[in-house]
């Protein structure tokens, strides 16, 4: 089995991504956010994560992280676990969302294609951690996430971009309280 894409070391940092199944633009109602950052709060209180930063795109989530008393293979999987139920039962329970049904049936699908799943599936299986080894990959990464929502054309400087941790690396306090890379 490959070591390439997994966590060797929960204490060092990591650059992860996870995406909703088929890329679907989940992301686009702030109940659906506030699902993912309230559970991001969570596994910080109860879990040990250490976020550096983070992102929440539309159909896709970035994190930089590290945890010194969990692992994060362990984190990564109740986080994903949890905040697919939480917002399967969002998703349900909207009466605004015109794209309900569409989603929950592509999400229906993805899970009866994987034989992981009971009959649901949020998210693609994998989250691609790339550990930060040197500054420069760790650099990299950071200008990456922070610029996701530039190159996407969502705003024009990355600290205006609302759900990333853009605005504390100038200066500013974020949605999520995080630690500092540089």
């Amino acid at each position: 089995m490959s070591n390439k894409y997994k966590f060797a070391d929960s204490s060092k940092i990591y650059f992860v991504s996870f995406t909703v199944v088929y890329w679907i633009d989940l992301f686009i109602r702030n109940e659906y956010r506030e699902v993912l950052l309230d559970s991001l709060k969570y596994c910080q209180r109860n879990k040990g994560l250490d976020i550096y930063a983070w992102c929440i795109m539309t159909s896709h989530v970035h994190l930089i992280i590290s945890s010194e008393t969990n692992k994060l293979e362990y984190i990564m999987r109740d986080l994903k676990s949890y905040t697919s139920k939480a917002l399967r039962k969002c998703i349900e329970e909207h009466p605004g969302d015109s794209r309900k049904e569409w989603m929950m049936w592509m999400m229906k699908r993805a899970g009866m294609k994987n034989s992981n799943n009971r009959d649901w599936q949020l998210w693609q299986q994998d989250n691609h951690p790339i550990e930060l080894f040197n500054e420069k990959v760790s650099i990299q990464k950071l200008d990456y996430l922070h610029n996701n929502p530039v190159v996407a054309g969502f705003v024009t400087k990355p600290e205006e971009y609302t759900y990333s941790s853009a605005a504390d690396y100038y200066g500013k306090r974020g949605l999520l309280d995080i630690r500092l890379l540089f």
